[in-house]
């Protein structure tokens, strides 16, 4: 099965816990994503901060004045290695019900994402099928 360094997405946008939301929202719009990677100062991914995380945990509270990237991150963030496989890759996101991964070098920095976008153009039908219904289903 291929690598998921074959159909990431090779150095996404990111930002850290003090990134102004508004500026995260910002990339997420520039870079057409729903998924900002939050890491520390070494690149290391601590969570994610996604277009519902932005909605649900700031903006349905009345806290989008001046929210930063750690008022509304996902953490902790679930990564892969470059060296996982697809399966690998598509059992995550069925078990954490999740729709991207980012995926980290060696030494736990970031170095790409794969999304079901991915998944999908590299014509993995039966994998990204699965996905799709997985993360969708009700909770269990």
């Amino acid at each position: 099965m291929a690598n998921v360094s074959a159909f990431m997405t090779p150095n996404p946008a990111a930002c850290d816990v003090t990134t102004p939301l508004r500026e995260v929202a910002r990339m997420m719009a520039d870079h057409d994503c729903g998924e900002i990677p939050v890491l520390d100062a070494r690149g290391v991914p601590l969570g994610v901060v996604t277009d519902r995380d932005i909605a649900v945990r700031v903006v349905a509270v009345g806290r989008d004045g001046n929210a930063t990237a750690g008022d509304a991150m996902t953490m902790p963030a679930l990564c892969v290695g470059l060296d996982a496989d697809l399966r690998d890759c598509v059992e995550l996101m069925e078990r954490a019900r999740i729709r991207r991964v980012p995926v980290v070098d060696a030494d736990g920095r970031l170095a790409g994402i794969v999304s079901l976008a991915d998944i999908a153009l590299v014509g993995q039908s039966r994998a990204i099928a699965e996905v799709v219904r997985e993360v969708s289903a009700p909770p269990r």
